[in-house]
């Protein structure tokens, strides 16, 4: 389901050094900017995920985190069997 859009129009200009500012409320987001045609653009805020973290971003991925996280917080940490732990590591 799509949100209501808002549309406005400005005029801007670019600058000397190739660029135009959309407004403080934009600073520091990341855009996708979209070439439709000659002379047009589409600009879009975006988040982009690198690709050594997008698998974090699939189901399985997803999934396991949360369960983990519910493990954790009704297993919290203890101490007490660490030197039992490291030994079975060790083999």
């Amino acid at each position: 389901m799509r949100s209501a859009s808002v549309s406005s129009q400005s005029v801007k200009v670019i600058g000397s050094n190739g660029q135009i500012s959309l407004g403080k409320q934009f600073a520091g987001r990341q855009v996708v900017v979209e070439e439709q045609e000659p002379g047009v653009w589409l600009i879009r805020t975006a988040q982009v995920i690198p690709d050594n973290e997008r698998w974090l971003h699939q189901t399985q991925a997803v999934d396991d985190l949360a369960n983990a996280l519910a493990w954790a917080e009704h297993h919290p940490a203890d101490d007490r069997t660490v030197d039992k732990v490291f030994k079975k590591l060790k083999g």
